[in-house]
């Protein structure tokens, strides 16, 4: 229990330091050692408890329970006030419904509030402390030295990085908490810090646009946390034969119609955090925060605690037409957003849609439920958090050196800064070609469809939002690695740039897919084996194709060393008329035209007008007809 505590409460204290740390250098060391503590301590985690299964803690709970429900109504008077001073009035509302739901349950029930076995850890949980402790403690590394260039570039923002850094690992040990805790009232209390840790990043630099997008992110998530407090009442008024607020004991309820209605609730605050549809505009919202902040809210935190609620609650999901609603909420979710993707040109949008398209599988996944499904699930947790970490903390180098972020910009990458456009293609490739770990888990989630009812329906959407899923991807892959001419090369020295965490990063989406089989033998395996009574696994076949693919990729770069030879450059071929090798030639008239390539966005077929408010429209009765489904069901 003490390394659980470590992690929760550590954080906090370094979070505390960094408020009065203002030299970078100094505040670099810190940040640095902090995380090598917090990433060891996950790590310790995994050799003490991946073979031990479900452990609990009965932590002392009586003065921190009062503590909690105090910074709870302290957190509601801030809202209010940031509500009133920014004329936000939705956001003040839904703060006083949301404290007077607390209040009623903690008075009302005050002796049904009582866990005893208050945090807890499994194989799932140790998962997210690796993501959490890992990825996130390696961004905020990284975060350090790319602050203090964004606010050289951006002299206007006021300089808070103090603040930034104490918010940052907040968002850490609230993470921590949420996947440690046993008592469904300590989890929502961790639910509600990341859900005021991401409002103050998104509006950090505190622009007009930056303020509107972070109450929209506040509103949207308060309105997952009203319904979080109406399903810990429900279930601390069916006491007796819900469990109560020990998340073990609900998920083990022999009352299955009686957990439903607040699984559905829960449910419905983990849309709202994962960002699926129709919530996706926060996310997209985020893009105005500081590169570290979307790396951090996409990979380690916010939304991935959205997905890790879903796939706790999935076994009382599965079997239900409930779960099958929220199900195709996810793959509605995913289908949309992917499709909306190839209409973007900005790579931070191409990598929210993309983000939000896999919550969106991994909450179809989760929302079905079968023990082959949570399997798959958490694979692409796993997968998607070191991929999409290396992507946005790359995208962020590229525009500082470059000072543009658009896919079309990164043209000849591979010449200009070779490094870097080697560590995007990793995690692109990492995306969605294979044997990286996306192809894995959605070849998986094919297999596993095709045995549930309805399932037609979820491999058509998967198949079609994996083959747009690849449309884009390739036009940016083809962008990176295209080689141009007399162009300058830009890429600097290593102590110019934090590329520590980059190569860190790129080496575990390596590591991810070379030990795929172990952390599925190791973690998910017995996880899922604990909570279904059966085992989920690749079938060796599948297994033995994966390790060929990975075989060949080690060839790949080894065969051009074998038989590397001097190359000859040539003009483009522009269909006979004269070429000069920096791509200029003569057209008509005498004139000298420059051959420019450029990808197709298809805005008028898969643009964001044309495609999300339909999607939205779809998942919002998904959403309605999964209520009444749970009700009926009772």
């Amino acid at each position: 229990m003490q390394t659980l505590l470590f992690l929760i409460v550590f954080p906090i204290l370094v979070a505390c330091l960094l408020l009065f740390v203002k030299r970078t250098t100094l505040r670099y060391a810190v940040v640095a050692l902090s995380a090598l503590a917090i990433g060891g301590a996950s790590i310790y985690l995994l050799i003490r408890y991946a073979f031990e299964g479900a452990v609990y803690f009965a932590a002392p709970s009586g003065a921190i329970d009062l503590a909690m429900v105090a910074i709870e109504m302290g957190l509601a008077l801030f809202i209010i006030y940031m509500g009133a001073k920014f004329k936000n009035y939705l956001a003040i509302v839904l703060a006083v419904v949301q404290a007077a739901l607390v209040v009623y349950l903690e008075m009302t029930f005050s002796g049904s509030l009582h866990a005893v076995n208050n945090l807890f850890i499994d194989q799932f949980s140790i998962i997210m402390a690796l993501i959490i402790g890992i990825i996130g403690s390696l961004i905020a590394v990284y975060a350090v030295r790319y602050m203090e260039t964004y606010h050289h570039h951006h002299p206007e923002v006021r300089d808070r990085q103090t603040f930034f850094f104490f918010v940052i690992f907040v968002f850490l040990a609230a993470m921590f908490g949420l996947v440690f805790s046993n008592n469904l009232m300590w989890l929502f209390f961790f639910w509600e810090i990341t859900t005021i840790s991401s409002f103050l990043l998104i509006g950090y630099s505190e622009t007009g646009e930056a303020t509107k997008n972070a109450f929209r992110a506040l509103v949207m998530n308060l309105l997952g946390g009203v319904a979080f407090v109406v399903a810990l009442i429900l279930l601390a008024a069916t006491e007796p034969t819900s469990g109560g607020i020990e998340l073990s004991r609900v998920l083990a309820s022999p009352d299955a119609a009686v957990v439903l209605i607040p699984a559905v609730l829960i449910g419905f605050a983990g849309i709202t955090k994962a960002a699926l549809m129709p919530f996706s505009s926060w996310l997209l919202g985020a893009m105005v925060a500081p590169t570290p902040v979307s790396a951090l809210l996409h990979s380690s935190t916010m939304v991935k605690a959205g997905v890790y609620i879903l796939v706790r609650f999935s076994p009382v999901f599965a079997g239900t037409f409930a779960g099958l609603s929220i199900g195709l909420v996810g793959g509605v979710t995913f289908l949309v957003a992917s499709a909306i993707a190839i209409s973007q040109s900005d790579a931070k949008s191409v990598l929210a849609y993309s983000t939000i398209a896999n919550l969106g599988l991994i909450a179809a996944c989760a929302g079905v439920g079968t023990y082959m499904l949570v399997w798959a699930a958490i694979l692409l947790i796993v997968f998607h958090a070191v991929a999409k970490s290396l992507l946005f903390l790359g995208t962020g180098a590229i525009e500082h050196r470059t000072g543009s972020r658009d896919i079309e910009d990164m043209e000849g990458l591979i010449v200009r800064m070779p490094k870097m456009a080697v560590m995007m293609f990793i995690g692109i490739a990492g995306m969605f070609l294979a044997p990286f770990g996306m192809l894995i888990s959605k070849w998986a989630a094919i297999e596993a469809f095709v045995q549930v009812p309805f399932g037609l329906i979820f491999i058509a959407i998967l198949a079609y939002g994996s083959a747009v899923t690849v449309f884009f991807w390739a036009k940016w892959m083809g962008k990176l690695v295209t080689v141009t001419r007399n162009t300058e090369r830009v890429e600097k020295g290593f102590f110019e740039e934090s590329w520590a965490p980059l190569y860190i990063i790129t080496g575990l989406v390596i590591a991810a897919v070379l030990l795929f089989p172990v952390i599925s033998s190791i973690l998910i395996e017995p996880y899922v084996l604990a909570i279904y009574g059966v085992t989920a696994h690749l079938a060796d076949a599948n297994v033995a194709i994966m390790l060929l693919m990975i075989a060949l990729l080690l060839v790949l770069p080894v065969s051009f060393l074998l038989f590397k030879r001097t190359a000859r450059h040539l003009p483009a071929y522009m269909g006979g008329r004269p070429a000069t090798p920096d791509l200029h030639f003569a057209g008509s008239l005498g004139m000298t035209r420059e051959a420019q390539t450029r990808n197709y966005y298809l805005t008028e077929y898969f643009g964001e007008a044309k495609l999300f408010r339909p999607g939205a429209t779809v998942c919002i009765v998904l959403i309605l007809v999964s209520w009444a489904l749970a009700g009926v069901a009772l």
